[in-house]
């Protein structure tokens, strides 16, 4: 399960609505094997694509070296699609590298006349998606 505040939801779901048409994408870091979304860290989609999301590995490297120094790590992954739900694509899954991490997917699409954000969350290891249940709190 993923324990998530809601102002980091809050904060993903901005960049989402900020960055739409395109897809956005960044990282919530935490303390190393904690497993606590802490720090909200929104990236730049370096496809800038509606339909793909890609990190810029400058950036990336950058971020990790960053996460090292000050003993985080990615506990939560976090893309927007903007025509399809909120479900790991092929390509998603394909590039999914850290099986510790929530991989969290937010649609800014209506598509299930549920509304514009569905906001779901999934682990993904060696290509194998299970979805998770989220549990929004206000504070740790």
């Amino acid at each position: 399960m993923l324990t998530i505040t809601q102002a980091l939801v809050d904060q993903i779901v901005a960049h989402a609505r900020k960055d739409h048409p395109d897809e956005a994408c960044g990282v919530i870091a935490g303390p190393a094997g904690s497993d606590r979304p802490e720090r909200f860290i929104p990236m730049l989609n370096a496809a800038m694509s509606p339909t793909f999301y890609e990190f810029d590995s400058g950036d990336l490297l950058k971020l990790y070296r960053e996460m090292d120094d000050r003993d985080e790590e990615p506990v939560v992954i976090y893309h927007s699609h903007t025509a399809t739900e909120a479900y790991p694509s092929r390509t998603d899954i394909s590039y999914a590298n850290e099986p510790g991490a929530h991989y969290v997917l937010v649609s800014t699409a209506d598509i299930d006349g549920a509304g514009e954000f569905q906001f779901r969350s999934f682990r993904i290891v060696e290509g194998e998606v299970t979805e998770e249940e989220v549990e929004i709190v206000e504070a740790y």
